[in-house]
């Protein structure tokens, strides 16, 4: 994109996420948030991409209210815009954050599901002097350290 590009998609952006907060009051319009848009080169069309927090059901129905809403908000962003021709606008619905969360709840299962699994086969992570650590952690026991292995350091550098 050029700076031109960005400068204009930043200042929609912008603009409409005020417009979606404050002034649209369609009750179909749900938790809306901006989450990029895209300008094409020549200025005259833009994608703006949303997220919606809800339903399939209530997505939709929010979708719908952008799009009837298009020609309030292209004539707001003309009069707030200092741009010769305000782009055509379309409303895109975004779902990467909902993927992410997706994905996110996964990791949190699998994390779990290890925790449980480990602490089922090894009881406490604890060894027999009651000092806790990891696998191949460094276990501090005065002036030297042991690992698991049971193979010690002196935790001592020698400058040659």
């Amino acid at each position: 994109m050029t700076k031109r590009q960005t400068q204009v998609a930043e200042e929609i952006k912008q603009i409409i996420s005020i417009l979606l907060q404050r002034e649209l009051k369609d009750p179909r319009i749900g938790f809306v948030t901006v989450t990029n848009v895209q300008v094409t080169q020549d200025l005259k069309y833009a994608r703006i991409f949303v997220s919606v927090l809800g339903t399939g059901e209530e997505q939709k129905a929010t979708m719908q209210a952008l799009t009837s809403g298009r020609g309030f908000i292209r004539r707001e962003l003309a009069s707030r815009m200092e741009i010769r021709f305000v782009p055509e606008i379309q409303f895109r619905l975004d779902k990467g954050v909902e993927y992410s969360d997706h994905i996110n709840q996964l990791l949190n299962e699998i994390k779990e599901s290890d925790a449980e699994r480990v602490v089922g086969e090894f009881g406490d992570d604890s060894d027999e002097r009651g000092e806790t650590g990891t696998t191949g952690d460094m276990v501090e026991t005065g002036d030297a350290s042991t690992n698991r292995d049971g193979k010690v350091s002196s935790g001592e550098t020698s400058d040659d």
